[in-house]
């Protein structure tokens, strides 16, 4: 439907999103080597690797807080076709998690540039995408 071209949009960046969080959830259980150098400002390990100390919050990764983040704003995009009902609640649910998921990766992100003092592309890709899917759900309830 042409009214939902942002629900479409939010679900190809929530797969991507998911891809790149999955990605690394599992550099970060040292299963996988991300492919990133250790100098510089580019230092994937310092900033998500299984040793950082501010990639997990307690005993959950940061990255599979990431992932489960981008499952549900997938999910909530097919609410309405699965639910006719919740289509009425839809934007505004879009838009709370949306703003919670930018506010965590806004704070990631700061930690990443203040105190770690290093970035993961990859995070700023996933920060990218999450970036995205908020000014498509702000454009969602605008447009209802």
């Amino acid at each position: 439907m042409k009214e939902d071209w942002q629900l479409r949009i939010i679900q190809i960046f929530s797969v991507l999103g998911l891809l790149v969080a999955h990605y690394l959830y599992l550099f970060h259980e040292g299963v996988l080597i991300v492919g990133c150098t250790g100098t510089g400002w580019d230092d994937c390990g310092a900033v998500s690797g299984p040793t950082a100390p501010y990639s997990a919050i307690g005993p959950i990764p940061v990255a599979l807080i990431g992932l489960l983040g981008y499952i549900f704003i997938f999910l909530l995009t097919w609410l309405k076709d699965w639910e006719p009902m919740a289509e009425g609640y839809l934007p505004e649910l879009l838009v709370g998690a949306t703003t919670l998921g930018f506010l965590f990766t806004l704070g990631l992100t700061g930690l990443e540039l203040f105190v770690i003092h290093a970035f993961c592309r990859y995070c700023l890709i996933s920060a990218a995408f999450m970036t995205i899917i908020f000014i498509l759900s702000i454009s969602y309830i605008r447009e209802r």
